[in-house]
């Protein structure tokens, strides 16, 4: 099932193989038509206009490249073609950035994605579950079918996020963000074979080693979580890390929690630091 190249573009100008395109084009709008080969993609965030971590993003994004078995696509002159990108539009109103790498087309743009307000940071998001078992879950690659599922439940929730079950009701990730438990004080996540390994992710890690806590690796069904009074968060490129107040109905005290509370405060601080070093468009 085939999927657009581009998705919710914004601002004036989009990227495409070279050239700038204006957002209304004729250019612009055939690449929303579904395209029948598998596309790659990275979202990075964009702090002040300066983009954040983007060299995990692009690695991230080397890795799902060499795993097409079908097409050859060279990522050559990539980081030359996002600086060029920013500087010519002068993003800093923008906070997300749109990477697409397929066999004909290498496409950049600002990309229109919800972004939480304060309340969620402090009191937690809502969220929904939905049973889906991903196919090859390192590989960050647009998909017709799971972006439709997904789409239909977020149409008949109120969710800011969904987190996907599998087919044994246990949760293992958001649908646009990686998802963890703490249970009685240790933060849990799913295999790393099962998930896409978040940006965010890592650096959620290291946190976690400043707060001397270590990850341990398990997955939870709905209700072992409810009876467990266990603490959720999510973490994503383009929200940072996120408590979870509700699943499918199901609250969680989850923003009170000491120790998510830790874990966030040590995140802030790396990304302060790397946001004061990186030079990314003075290179």
């Amino acid at each position: 099932m085939g999927y657009p190249l581009i998705e919710s573009p914004i601002g004036a100008l989009v990227f495409i193989n070279g050239d700038y395109y204006p957002v209304t084009s004729a250019e612009v709008e055939a690449l929303k038509d579904p395209y029948d080969k598998l596309s790659y993609y990275e979202t990075i965030r964009l702090i002040g206009g300066r983009p954040l971590f983007w060299e995990e993003h692009l690695a991230r994004l080397e890795r799902s490249v060499s795993s097409d078995t079908e097409d050859v696509i060279s990522l050559d002159g990539m980081v030359e073609d996002i600086r060029g990108f920013l500087m010519k539009t002068s993003g800093k109103c923008f906070s997300s950035l749109r990477i697409v790498a397929a066999a004909d087309y290498r496409v950049i743009h600002y990309v229109d994605i919800k972004l939480p307000a304060k309340e969620d940071f402090d009191k937690g998001i809502v969220s929904a579950s939905l049973c889906w078992e991903r196919q090859a879950p390192n590989i960050k690659a647009f998909r017709g079918d799971y972006k439709a599922a997904v789409a239909k439940v977020f149409e008949d929730t109120n969710a800011f996020e969904l987190i996907l079950a599998d087919n044994n009701g246990k949760l293992y990730e958001g649908s646009k963000s990686n998802f963890f438990a703490i249970v009685d004080g240790t933060v849990y996540s799913a295999p790393d074979d099962k998930i896409l390994i978040g940006i965010t992710r890592n650096r959620v890690i290291e946190a976690l080693k400043d707060q001397h806590l270590d990850l341990k690796t398990d997955m939870f069904t709905l209700n072992e979580l409810k009876e467990s009074n266990a603490s959720l968060f999510v973490s994503s490129t383009p929200f940072d890390i996120l408590p979870v107040a509700s699943v499918d109905g199901i609250e969680f005290d989850s923003a009170r929690n000491p120790v998510l509370q830790g874990i966030m405060r040590s995140y802030k601080e790396s990304q302060v630091k790397y946001l004061s070093e990186n030079k990314f468009l003075e290179e």
